[in-house]
């Protein structure tokens, strides 16, 4: 039997499908579905990659199509010099096998699966957290059935890190900042790896190079579609590879003891020029927070071991675990 019956809450994305690829390959793991949502490019294109994707590398697990924009804003433009133009990094999409599309809303979707496995099933979202904000609206108390929730998102000052797409904010964070603070108060287990992590777990060129040579198809297509990917960190962060995002949420449900955390509640700002800023009042803080006190903890990252998460990701894909 399966160790973890995953939700995958994604917007592909390139790092979104080198996360998929991760699960699709990892024994541990059984993915009941794909929800997709609005982020680094429009609903109609991360459904369209969440299909392709499901199709390729998870046949017969189906797509729920999601929140096109958030709870209470416009959505942002689609992030094409970052993920490329079909947010895939511009590979060829063959869409004959493509995944079904489920009937449901994504947030139906993932209320009726986690109904359907009470206390088993847990939510890795790695895009805008609008579908489990819509989820908890529609269902408030399907909250207390869900294993945990593993958010990739956010950042918290670990070393400077305080935002990626403005000075305070992280970009799935600031897509729905609204959705993330209702999801970050909700009564389930949260579990949040932000850039304070994901920033530190880089792939090098060489890295990737080497899952091309010796991984396969899976090998090679996490070669191909990290090109365009690649070549935006070279000339935004000087970086000869790439940041693990969306790969890392997926590392610390299979292998939490890779990562240290920090307890206590967490708000997300959804206004004013800081907006999407996430900030945690650590459990050991002893002075009164009203905005926080009354808020569930949430278990924040705060520390990696990068080489043991790139040797998770390289025997998963290469098959030797």
């Amino acid at each position: 039997m399966s160790q973890h019956k995953i939700i995958y809450d994604t917007d592909p994305g390139v790092d979104d499908a080198m996360a998929l690829v991760f699960q699709a390959r990892h024994p541990a793991i059984e993915l009941l579905g794909l929800t997709s949502v609005f982020g680094n490019a429009t609903i109609q294109t991360t459904t369209r990659n969440a299909r392709f994707l499901a199709g390729r590398f998870a046949p017969g697990v189906p797509v729920a199509q999601g929140a096109a924009a958030p709870l209470k804003r416009i959505a942002p433009d689609p992030l094409a010099w970052i993920h490329g133009d079909n947010g895939l990094g511009n590979i060829a999409l063959d869409m004959s096998g493509a995944a079904t599309l489920d009937e449901r809303p994504a947030h139906r979707f993932i209320i009726d699966a986690v109904r359907a496995h009470p206390g088993e099933v847990t939510l890795v979202a790695v895009g805008p957290l609008t579908n489990l904000a819509l989820a908890l609206a529609d269902d408030p108390q399907f909250a207390t059935l869900v294993k945990q929730v593993v958010i990739m998102g956010g950042a918290f000052g670990t070393d400077g890190v305080l935002g990626n797409v403005t000075p305070a904010a992280e970009a799935n964070i600031l897509g729905d900042p609204d959705a993330a603070d209702r999801v970050f108060g909700a009564q389930w287990p949260v579990a949040i790896v932000g850039l304070d992590v994901t920033q530190r777990t880089i792939m090098s060129h060489d890295y990737l190079a080497s899952l091309r040579e010796r991984g396969g198809a899976a090998g090679q297509f996490v070669w191909d579609v990290s090109r365009h990917y690649e070549a935006f960190h070279e000339e935004s962060a000087q970086l000869k590879g790439i940041y693990v995002h969306d790969s890392s949420a997926v590392a610390y449900v299979l292998a939490p003891h890779l990562y240290s955390t920090r307890r206590g509640p967490v708000r997300v700002l959804t206004e004013g020029i800081a907006v999407g800023q996430t900030i945690q009042k650590p459990a050991t803080m002893p002075v009164p927070a009203p905005a926080w006190d009354s808020r569930p903890a949430c278990e924040v990252c705060v520390d990696v071991d990068v080489d043991g998460m790139l040797a998770l990701y390289e025997k998963t894909i290469l098959g030797t675990l």
